[in-house]
């Protein structure tokens, strides 16, 4: 081996030294254990036997046997359909208020921003939990109006309603984003189309939300994907059961009931599959339909 190889030979091996602890990681804790939930998503196994190769009968059981399946899936959609838009737009909104000249700004940012660092934490579903209780603040405050009191944990609406509340209260990493996005639509802009006569709402539409598109396109993306994993606030809130009747039985939270509470985890995998084929379809009919309402500076405008 001539000493230019050999030179070579050693800058490599430094390079593949560096990136190794990424790859042992990758293979060991994602892509092998996507593999392996692959094959079990095609047998029955309780994690005590060894796996029982069934073919397609956990999905034909899901799609046609299993109605608490399908309340899961509408659950999710609910709370992914309704919950994602919100948060978006209470971020987008408050981002636009944070953007205005305030000597305290600063203070008002990381105060609106500390609900999405602690927001997922099981502190604060068992705070919201309480919050809503039938004795909580907002029963009382309804009470004090002279509103009927509701009972957050008694109704399936009401108690979903209350999860999707917990989900739009931790806008803060959406607003940040927004936030930035909004630093870099030119001043400029705004002034000559004062000149032009354009009223706040004119300028909001015609050339905050065109020149900020991208930016929603990817908080939508993100958080929608985020929205289909949520399990920690629906496993406190329910105390793990899902209810009322079901109403707050996300899709993450049956799937791990089926695995570490019904030792179904050939089922459970094949339920993790079929969700990550969802989000996957929606994120490329998001993608797909971008083209029609995303605006780049690039490109033509498209």
């Amino acid at each position: 081996m001539s000493l230019r190889n050999h030179q070579s030979l050693r800058a490599n091996m430094t390079g593949y030294a560096f990136i190794s602890p990424f790859i042992v990681g990758f293979l060991a804790f994602t892509l092998i254990p996507m593999f392996i939930s692959l094959y079990l998503s095609f047998t029955t196994y309780n994690l005590f036997t060894p796996p029982k190769w069934i073919g397609l009968g956990n999905f034909e059981k899901m799609f046609t046997g299993d109605p608490k399946y399908w309340n899961s899936i509408r659950v999710t959609f609910t709370y992914v359909l309704v919950g994602v838009p919100l948060r978006l737009i209470f971020a987008l909104f408050v981002a636009m208020i944070l953007n205005t000249k305030s000597r305290m700004v600063g203070t008002y940012r990381t105060m609106y921003y500390l609900p999405s660092i602690i927001g997922g934490s099981v502190a604060v579903s068992i705070m919201w939990r309480n919050i809503f209780s039938n004795d909580g603040i907002v029963n009382s405050l309804l009470s004090a109006l002279g509103a009927t009191p509701v009972k957050w944990f008694g109704d399936p609406n009401a108690s979903l309603t209350m999860l999707i509340t917990l989900s739009v209260w931790q806008f803060g990493s959406s607003m940040l984003i927004f936030l930035a996005g909004l630093k870099n639509i030119s001043v400029e802009m705004y002034e000559a189309s004062s000149v032009d006569g354009a009223s706040p709402v004119r300028k909001f539409f015609s050339i905050t939300l065109p020149l900020l598109s991208p930016i929603i396109l990817f908080n939508l993306i993100m958080q929608t994907i985020s929205a289909f994993m949520t399990f920690v606030p629906a496993y406190v809130i329910s105390k793990g059961e899902g209810g009322p009747m079901d109403g707050t039985m996300l899709h993450s939270l049956y799937l791990f009931r089926q695995a570490f509470m019904f030792s179904n985890m050939g089922y459970a995998a094949a339920m993790a599959w079929v969700m990550l084929i969802m989000i996957a379809i929606l994120t490329a009919i998001l993608f797909l339909t971008s083209r029609y309402w995303v605006f780049y500076e690039t490109e033509k405008g498209r």
